[in-house]
């Protein structure tokens, strides 16, 4: 037995912090900012409420993402956020029992980003700390059949990073990750934008526009949306009106590279394997498989079938939680655990 707290799976995503408790499924879903207030950074709010404060806030109070690329770039930030999805997640239980956590990092992180976040999550308040590779989690989570002997390709497309990785016998294969994803997007709309129109809008504004009108691949019937934000010349508030077609142009560069990405995968994987990812195709995961036409993208450059998993933005920490149900995947984990504490 590894603890008598809770047992916790966090996905700790650039853009949204996902928290599954075993027997209880997913509890916590909340966007991955912090708003903090004066020279001491003492925190304000922290997930949806600090979200709405995001370009909004007076001078004193900052609103930020404590995650950059899927790595923590503000360490005492992200350990109080932590702090309070944890407490969240357990209340008074949490207090008693500190809870075991398997926490997702992506597969390119460095050592020091990979203790880095087991640190936080310790210091936040979980007991027993659990790294798991995120394309391994989003696998698992996608419901693929990753012990068996058979290649098994998934594509995690999250906020700060893409993964992607090729499973077999419950082994990554061969895998990479990009420093690129939703987030990157959403800062190409926005310089999009502003050397096209001249108009100064914020993050929240670029990710609606990609959610209603951005694609990877040609629409069966392009759309238009108005866009409000400043005008860069007079500083005065100014609307425009944007095409599916321009903004599928202005991420371009970054879905070819991770198109690209792919593809370099596909070229290491050993040809027994191929043989099997033709049969059982690619699975997309991460809210960055919502992009419309990302699938069809996808599959027209490589000619192998690709499928958007059930619940994408959900499958990385379902993973986690399946993770927790296998004791005695814990107790193999569990040993990695010592070059980090």
């Amino acid at each position: 037995m590894l603890s008598l707290g809770d047992r916790l799976g966090i996905d700790l995503g650039t853009a949204t912090i996902v928290v599954f408790a075993q027997g209880r499924g997913i509890i916590v879903r909340e966007p991955s900012v912090v708003a903090t207030d004066g020279p001491d950074g003492r925190v304000l709010s922290v997930g949806e409420e600090a979200q709405a404060m995001l370009g909004r806030t007076p001078g004193s109070i900052v609103a930020k993402r404590p995650l950059r690329d899927g790595v923590i770039a503000d360490y005492s930030v992200t350990r109080e956020m932590l702090a309070y999805l944890i407490r969240k997640a357990t209340g008074l239980r949490g207090r008693l029992f500190k809870p075991v956590a398997v926490i997702c990092i992506p597969s390119a992180a460095t050592s020091v980003e990979r203790r880095a976040a087991l640190d936080a999550t310790r210091a936040a308040g979980a007991g027993k700390v659990i790294p798991i590779e995120e394309p391994m989690a989003a696998a698992i989570g996608a419901g693929l059949p990753i012990s068996a002997p058979g290649g098994n390709m998934v594509v995690d497309i999250g906020g700060g990073t893409t993964d992607i990785a090729v499973i077999s016998l419950g082994g990554i294969v061969v895998s990479d990750s990009l420093r690129l994803g939703g987030n990157h997007l959403d800062e190409a709309i926005i310089r999009h934008i502003k050397r096209v129109y001249n108009l100064d809008i914020g993050e929240r504004t670029a990710e609606n526009i990609k959610i209603q009108v951005g694609s990877a691949f040609e629409l069966d019937e392009e759309q238009e949306m108005e866009v409000r934000g400043r005008d860069v010349v007079s500083g005065l508030p100014k609307t425009v009106t944007v095409s599916s077609i321009e903004i599928r142009s202005a991420v371009s560069e970054c879905v070819s590279a991770i198109v690209e990405a792919v593809k370099s995968i596909l070229e290491r994987t050993p040809p027994e394997l191929s043989s099997d990812i033709i049969d059982r195709g690619i699975t997309l995961t991460g809210g960055g498989a919502l992009l419309h036409g990302i699938d069809r993208l996808l599959e027209l450059e490589t000619g192998i079938p690709v499928q958007i998993a059930d619940d994408p933005i959900s499958c990385v920490a379902l993973g986690t939680g399946k993770v927790l149900q296998e004791a005695d995947f814990l107790h193999q984990h569990a040993r990695s655990l010592r070059g980090y504490r």
